[in-house]
């Protein structure tokens, strides 16, 4: 079940970006397809990065193919989001490099440009026809030690994948939330013309 919410915009935007947004509803007998995972992950590699450094890293738990690791990465999120994203068939961890290749000079774009990937994965599993959820809210110390994640790396987010589910197996308190009207700051909120706090649009 397909929920049709595209952004209400003040001029056309792309389909790709009108349509994406954050469902908590994943059908969870449906798997994503090896294909179709190495897809994403290419659409994260040719994301820009400052100097081009691609500080990403990203860990894959396909449930499908590695159930011990799915459930481990899925314990490592916060309660909130285990109690929706238990039908998630996949789950994939990004992670920003903090310094250099030499690990002497810090890399202060590298979350920024993790951030970038991570998004064009993200749409690029909408131009799949999947759904795809970032999530902040899980125990990086904990996915760190769990998996033997490398020293001057960061985890950034978790973001769940798969096919649209029924929203009405979600949880009572986020099926609301999953049918909700989407929303935004005005552009005159977020964009300025020429100085600070001048709107762009007024």
């Amino acid at each position: 079940m397909i929920i049709d919410k595209p952004a209400i915009t003040s001029e056309s935007i792309h389909e790709l970006l009108a349509s994406r947004w954050s469902p908590r509803a994943y059908d969870g007998e449906q798997a994503v397809t090896r294909e179709q995972i190495t897809a994403l992950l290419e659409a994260a590699r040719w994301a820009p990065s400052c100097f081009g450094k691609e500080p990403w890293r990203f860990i894959v738990f396909d449930r499908s193919r590695d159930p011990d690791n799915w459930r481990r990465a899925y314990e490592c999120l916060a309660d909130g989001n285990r109690k929706w994203a238990y039908n998630a068939p996949l789950l994939i961890a990004a992670l920003a490099h903090t310094h250099e290749e030499n690990r002497e000079k810090p890399n202060r774009w590298a979350q920024y440009d993790t951030g970038a990937a991570t998004i064009s994965l993200a749409l690029q599993a909408v131009a799949l026809g999947l759904i795809a959820h970032q999530m902040g809210g899980f125990d990086g110390e904990r996915l760190t030690a769990s998996f033997g994640v490398a020293d001057g790396y960061i985890p950034m987010s978790i973001t769940a994948i798969g096919y649209p589910g029924d929203p009405k197996n979600l949880p009572p308190e986020f099926q609301e939330r999953e049918m909700a009207e989407r929303n935004r700051k005005d552009i005159g909120e977020i964009a300025f013309a020429g100085r600070w706090e001048s709107p762009y649009l007024d």
